[in-house]
């Protein structure tokens, strides 16, 4: 990585993106988790059925992650537009696809969180229940799913053209590129077999799967790359 004096202000702004993008995660992966829908593959009693709307019961601690996840999401931008900031010359074009994908990313998930966070609760007390069945994050293959699955796989192939800002010259920069690396390969391995398996069918497996694969790159790297600034800003 470039860490020329010249580039302090990126060194200083990507540590402490770093370290806010790995509690800020480590704080919505608590949230999320107590948060899986009633519904679905992973339901075994008292199961929400089509078309969802007996859900306001679980409002609004079903929601409650989501604004967290909006703000792990601009914590994830501003930390790949440092790193790529910080990229030598010479794989510039690696971090600049990586932070292509990264906004490509957040802005799926932005709009997935935001209209689910903003539109469902609200329609649901007004009785305006036309279409929420599609939206509802409660339909195990809804838009809400589909769209989490995509922003996600954007995420991770982000992580790939990343893991070439990181050289082998430390043991920290080389741990950071191999999770970045392995992290994609689990993905899509596990993708292969989910699919396999259940065809388009689905329904809740991946998209926890792909965001337990991602969030837990974003916590460790979050520290590690807090390291390397840490280590270039001194």
């Amino acid at each position: 990585m470039n860490t020329q004096s010249d580039n302090n202000p990126a060194i200083r702004l990507g540590f402490y993106a770093s370290l806010s993008l790995a509690i800020i995660t480590l704080i919505t992966f608590g949230f999320a988790m107590t948060a899986l829908p009633n519904s679905g593959s992973f339901c075994i009693v008292d199961c929400v059925e089509y078309p969802y709307l007996d859900t306001l019961s679980e409002y609004p601690g079903d929601y409650l992650w989501m604004p967290l996840a909006m703000l792990l999401l601009v914590a994830y931008l501003v930390h790949t537009g440092s790193l790529h900031s910080l990229a030598s010359e010479r794989y510039k074009i690696f971090s600049r696809i990586g932070l292509a994908f990264a906004i490509m990313a957040a802005l799926v998930l932005m709009l997935c969180y935001f209209i689910q966070f903003s539109v469902v609760p609200v329609s649901l007390m007004k009785g305006e229940t036309e279409g929420i069945a599609l939206l509802t994050q409660y339909n195990p293959h809804g838009v809400f799913i589909a769209m989490e699955e995509l922003g996600y796989w954007m995420m991770t192939f982000s992580f790939l053209f990343m893991a070439f800002v990181f050289s082998n010259k430390s043991r920290i920069e080389n741990a950071i590129r191999w999770i970045y690396i392995i992290g994609f390969v689990v993905t899509v391995i596990a993708f292969a077999m989910i699919s396999f398996k259940y065809g388009l069918d689905r329904q809740y497996r991946f998209e926890i799967v792909i965001i337990s694969i991602d969030w837990l790159v974003l916590i460790i790297n979050g520290i590690l790359t807090g390291l390397v600034f840490r280590r270039a800003w001194k």
